[in-house]
């Protein structure tokens, strides 16, 4: 069994998930993302301000215009967009962001985490949801335990 994550666990305890930075494109990470959460049974929303829909699904341009509660944000842009979502997320009242990471600076800015630190968001640094969400397939397997190995996931 795969030890998971206290602010992991909390996070995928909401229904109700944004994901910021899905792409026309489908072999993108935010679009797998999107896909397992949806698979695994959460309602799940999409963020591109450039797409008016992706996995067949309406996108929306920014967090703010997402009609509803929305439980946590997964951001999964370049990390110079990243703070502009937290402060998105911020103003609707979302509590919980995890941005995602596996090799290199992922979607994680300096200035989006001490954003949420200020704003008493909860935030995750490092990983994605495909390495916590069951069934995790092989190569997201190898990844958690090659990142934890190397620190860089939740704690």
């Amino acid at each position: 069994m795969v030890r998971v994550p206290e602010e992991v666990r909390q996070f995928l305890a909401g229904r109700r998930f944004v994901v910021a930075g899905v792409s026309r494109n489908s072999q993108q990470p935010a679009n797998a993302i999107f896909r397992k959460l949806q698979s695994v049974g959460y309602d799940v929303l999409p963020v591109n301000p450039h797409a008016p829909e992706v996995e067949g699904v309406r996108c929306y341009p920014d967090v703010t215009s997402v009609p509803g509660a929305v439980d946590g944000v997964v951001v999964v842009t370049h990390p110079g967009a990243s703070a502009d979502i937290v402060r998105q997320s911020i103003a609707r009242g979302v509590d919980r962001i995890w941005f995602h990471r596996s090799f290199g600076e992922g979607s994680v800015s300096n200035e989006a985490v001490r954003a949420c630190e200020t704003n008493d968001v909860s935030c995750i640094v490092g990983g994605c949801p495909l390495m916590y969400c069951e069934p995790v397939d092989i190569g997201h397997r190898c990844m958690r335990w090659w990142l934890d190995r190397r620190g860089r996931l939740p704690r």
